[in-house]
């Protein structure tokens, strides 16, 4: 009898142990699909993704949103006025959701208004009287004044050169500012085909892809060649610049589907809208089985783009040490608490124990090395000029801020010398440098990737409920 009762103790033992594994197997599937493949090593890389997630949520996330709330970092300079330059562009978002409210002009700081390059009153006098001593000294002083000031433009012309993508709203007419803070990135209801032809045009501009490999309209589709490859095979056994610029473009488009999940309109009435997570629609994008096995490989590509614009941050510090250098707002006891809190930020970056090793790009031979060079810089330029077909305007407005933002980490991963080369003192003009535009892109563009990471966390958890 006492045996037959140990029996059945036992088997009601298995019995509640199988229940309670069954439950939680059937908690899980959703977020073992999305996740199951966004695990260990990064490809390229010698990081995981286990040590970005902990060095992002838990040192970098949080002072990086703190920087972001200052007046120098919220207000951006945006023209969303430009005509689409590749196609007839009329159908915009009917949506208020898509609406950008612009700054009046009594809400933007003064001192934030005047040149793009200046950082404080004292190092902007520096600066044009060395532009003078250096840019025209070394010129002819008989020269008439038209063809001095045609050397200085010259000399910005220069410095456009430089960057990776094209920058038309710093100086336009039509040109407004825009707090980043009331008007955040999140899902308007700008989809379908106007959204798609969008980013299909940014991925055939991808000048390494073979021309005849096309991307299908619709990506939730199942698309497969005529070989039975899927379309991202092509990536395979090509050099590691080129999937580079193709991560780079995924990564971006990943954490865009994460921005508008995680803060997606979930109910709306007259008097109130209510914004959260979206897991179904988090599931659409990069669950493997709905999206045939490449959902994951996006998330991976985030990551990817994160490794890369974090290299950027530690590689720009000593720009921002120049003494010379101020978050210049006017308001100068709040600038010089910006600079050390944006210090502090990048020593942060800096020490993170397994950046990408961008000596790997751009290593064969010098004739080569440059050619790939100057294609990366001239197919970013178009995605940019992309942004301007964007028919949902909040859109428009985060994605030139992002493509901005990843083509300034770009402009200094491969400005390395100039930046080593920087002068420590106040009165050289420096090799390199960093317009105020580009600067508030690049860190609200790095501030999105990590709030992509952060997010990722919230969505693991929501997805182990799901049933």
């Amino acid at each position: 009898m006492a045996d037959m009762d140990c029996t059945i103790t036992v088997l009601l033992l298995l019995g509640i142990f199988a229940l309670f594994n069954s439950i939680n197997s059937s908690s899980s599937p959703a977020a073992h699909r999305c996740f199951c493949q966004v695990t260990g090593h990064l490809d390229d890389c010698t990081c995981d993704v286990e040590s970005i997630d902990a060095f992002n949520n838990k040192q970098l996330f949080p002072k990086l949103q703190k920087l972001l709330g200052s007046d120098y970092f919220r207000f951006y300079k945006v023209n969303l006025n430009n005509p689409c330059p590749f196609w007839s562009e009329n159908s915009h978002c009917g949506s208020r959701n898509c609406a950008v409210n612009p700054c009046k002009p009594d809400e933007v700081p003064e001192g934030l208004k005047s040149s793009s390059y200046k950082y404080s009153e004292e190092a902007n006098d520096e600066v044009k009287e060395c532009e003078k001593a250096e840019t025209l000294g070394a010129v002819d002083r008989s020269l008439s004044e038209e063809t001095r000031q045609a050397l200085l433009d010259w000399n910005r012309h220069d410095d456009a050169e430089d960057r990776f993508c094209v920058v038309d709203d710093e100086d336009a007419p039509d040109s407004q500012y825009v707090d980043l803070l009331l008007n955040p990135e999140r899902f308007t209801g700008y989809k379908g085909l106007e959204s798609w032809q969008i980013w299909n045009s940014i991925y055939e501009e991808n000048c390494f892809k073979p021309t005849t490999i096309k991307r299908p309209l619709n990506p939730m589709e199942r698309y497969r060649e005529k070989d039975g490859r899927t379309f991202y095979r092509w990536l395979e056994g090509q050099c590691v610049e080129k999937r580079a610029f193709f991560r780079l473009v995924s990564g971006l488009h990943a954490s865009i589907s994460v921005h508008l999940s995680a803060r997606y309109l979930l109910d709306e009435s007259w008097f109130e809208k209510k914004w959260g997570h979206n897991t179904t629609e988090f599931q659409q994008r990069f669950d493997a089985e709905l999206t045939k096995g490449e959902g994951p490989k996006r998330l991976r590509n985030l990551y990817f783009l994160y490794l890369i614009e974090l290299r950027a941050l530690s590689k720009v510090l000593p720009f921002f040490q120049r003494p010379s250098f101020q978050l210049y707002t006017g308001q100068s006891a709040q600038d010089q608490h910006n600079k050390e809190l944006l210090l502090e930020l990048l020593q942060v970056a800096k020490s993170f124990p397994l950046h990408f090793d961008e000596a790997s790009l751009f290593t064969g031979n010098k004739e080569e090395a440059a050619k790939l060079k100057e294609d990366f810089k001239l197919t970013f330029r178009n995605i940019s000029r992309i942004m301007d077909c964007v028919g949902c305007f909040k859109c428009r407005l985060w994605g030139k801020l992002q493509t901005q933002g990843l083509g300034t980490a770009l402009k200094i991963l491969f400005s390395e010398r100039q930046i080593e080369a920087l002068p420590k003192s106040r009165s050289s003009i420096p090799s390199f440098q960093l317009t105020r535009q580009e600067i508030v892109a690049l860190f609200n563009a790095f501030g999105r990737i990590s709030t992509s990471i952060r997010e990722l966390e919230n969505f693991r958890s929501l997805l182990s409920m799901v049933n």
